[in-house]
């Protein structure tokens, strides 16, 4: 297991990306209730790339999906979020004004939109369990769950540094920061689904 699967994390993560809902959602909170909303937060991120890690091949199995059609189908959301990201739009973001009022008016928004889907959505537990799949031994899929660790710690410390973060990089930074991610995106979501085709026609494989 190398570190591509936490480059691609990162990518569709993007913490600093959600930056601008974290602040949006939290206005008029106390220190201690932004404190409360970045932990759970954190936490949450954890738990969905651990799960999707320990036992999405086996949700799969259930289901009696291939992992090579999953592969096709992750790496479209994959290049899906990755155009969305080349125009500054976080990946994962997919609530409608609806939802965001909603959320807005609820006592905790840690879980839910702040962190499901806008930060760990379906492109983020689809890159999870192809990946997994790639994890033959006890200690690549320990690694995997490590690399839920590091996104848990970079969506606290982004959350934590919400303000600084924003005054320091204005809109225009995070959007530049988001069309890079997303260029290095769209080229792994390229090499999922090839190789996910490989597995399903392998005539393109040649020889």
């Amino acid at each position: 297991m190398d570190l591509k699967p936490l480059i691609t994390l990162l990518a569709i993560v993007n913490p600093l990306a959600i930056v601008p809902f974290f602040i949006h959602y939290t206005l008029g909170f106390s220190p201690r209730q932004r404190r409360r909303t970045v932990a759970i937060s954190a936490l949450t991120a954890f738990a969905v790339i651990a799960v999707c890690a320990l036992a999405g091949l086996q949700i799969l199995a259930f289901f009696g999906i291939s992992l090579a059609s999953f592969q096709v189908g992750g790496g479209m959301l994959l290049l899906m979020s990755a155009l969305s990201m080349l125009n500054a739009q976080p990946a994962e973001a997919k609530a409608t004004r609806d939802e965001v009022d909603d959320a807005a008016s609820r006592a905790s928004i840690a879980v839910v939109p702040l962190t499901i889907p806008l930060l760990t959505g379906p492109a983020t537990m689809s890159t999870v369990v192809i990946y997994a799949d790639q994890a033959k031994t006890f200690w690549q899929h320990a690694a995997l769950v490590g690399y839920g660790v590091v996104i848990a710690a970079a969506t606290a410390l982004c959350f934590t540094l919400a303000e600084p973060i924003s005054r320091v990089l204005g809109k225009t930074g995070i959007n530049v920061m988001t069309r890079l991610m997303g260029l290095i995106l769209a080229a792994l979501a390229v090499e999922v689904m090839a190789s996910g085709l490989v597995r399903l026609f392998p005539a393109l494989a040649g020889g």
